[in-house]
């Protein structure tokens, strides 16, 4: 892939992590080594990195992942400090500066928070920075946290416009089942299209340090898919493995960018607001979405979960429950659950003050 020019490099806290939890300095100076290697050839490298709850545990000497939320947004607040510290040390070796970068779903959610974040990391780049960025779980809760950072680096490499991204972690790459219980398993090394069973092949978390797993991973991959964005899940501690990602060589699995990318402000809404609500429609809504580029309208929803106002982002699912697009609502769940079902002539007599007809305009809606 010689033609890269950006990517986005995310390593996850067990990857970060030692056996016993603490951070793994010796591994970080070989990420550190390989980031400044691309950028002497040219890229522009941002570093998306967990690792601020682990470091802190480490160093309150906590044995195990907090359960209550002041304990671990205090572990964060100590382990961030760390974090970036031995960041800073080992880039300044070479001479390159770093730029600390914390973010939740309350910066990006609004259009013009998310575009400050993206021009700050752009100016970082010019003036050849290395962005670090991280969750700020210091003052994330659930209705803000993006959850993991697999999906925060997704994001930010849409914020980038990122010719690659690349995500460490602790297995080679996505197998068609879990290697951790069929001996069988296969790696799979490169995909075009994701399919279902590919899907349901990605397990859940399974670190102690961490809030990820395949599963996350693959949902972002997903996404960056129809950004037009390639993407690679390898194993992190393979030798020179962002190198050779770079580079195109074959390492775990690769995820091919469409050869569509999709607008800057459908991104936005694919990955910027975390979803309030979710709505389940029928088969001839999906088919109507997928399939012919329409808007969502109210005589397709068959339920509707969560409480929403217009506006807010929600996820659309099929009746067996796979998520197949994400978008803006023009109506609040309250009202849409008067109206679900119901033909578009027969909504004024439900609720005449509805302007909208639609549930979810096809300019504001995403198909995944």
């Amino acid at each position: 892939m010689t033609d890269v020019r950006r990517i986005v490099v995310k390593v996850g806290s067990s990857t970060l992590t030692q056996s016993d939890g603490g951070l793994d300095r010796e591994f970080v100076e070989s990420l550190v080594a390989q980031v400044v290697d691309l950028r002497a050839s040219g890229v522009g490298v941002v570093v998306v990195s967990s690792g601020a709850i682990a470091a802190g545990m480490e160093a309150l000497a906590l044995e195990k992942r907090p359960a209550d939320m002041p304990t671990l947004q205090a572990s964060a607040s100590v382990g961030q400090v760390l974090l970036l510290e031995m960041y800073a040390a080992l880039f300044a070796e070479y001479g390159v500066p770093v730029g600390q970068i914390l973010l939740t779903r309350n910066d990006t959610a609004n259009r013009g928070g998310y575009l400050h974040a993206r021009d700050t990391m752009e100016r970082l780049l010019a003036l050849g920075v290395v962005p670090v960025v991280n969750e700020n779980d210091t003052v994330a809760v659930d209705e803000i946290r993006f959850g993991d950072n697999d999906t925060l680096a997704a994001l930010v490499a849409t914020m980038i416009r990122a010719d690659l991204v690349v995500i460490l972690t602790d297995i080679e790459g996505l197998y068609d089942a879990d290697p951790r219980m069929a001996d069988e398993a296969r790696l799979l090394e490169h995909i075009d299209e994701l399919t279902e069973q590919m899907v349901s092949a990605a397990g859940g978390s399974n670190s102690a340090v961490g809030s990820g797993g395949m599963v996350t991973k693959v949902d972002a991959a997903k996404v960056l898919m129809k950004a037009g964005i390639p993407t690679v899940v390898c194993d992190g501690r393979r030798r020179n493995v962002v190198a050779d990602a770079a580079a195109g060589k074959p390492v775990g699995t690769f995820f091919a960018g469409g050869k569509a990318a999709m607008p800057a402000r459908k991104l936005w809404i694919a990955l910027g607001q975390k979803p309030a609500g979710e709505v389940t429609v029928d088969d001839g809504a999906k088919d109507a979405l997928c399939n012919r580029g329409k808007s969502l309208l109210a005589i397709g929803v068959v339920a509707v979960a969560g409480n929403f106002k217009r506006g807010d982002a929600i996820v659309l699912k099929d009746r067996s429950g796979t998520v197949i697009a994400r978008g803006l609502s023009e109506m609040s769940s309250a009202d849409l659950e008067q109206v679900k079902g119901l033909k578009s002539e027969d909504i004024v007599g439900v609720l005449p003050m509805v302007g909208a007809h639609e549930v979810i305009h096809r300019d504001h809606l995403v198909i995944l």
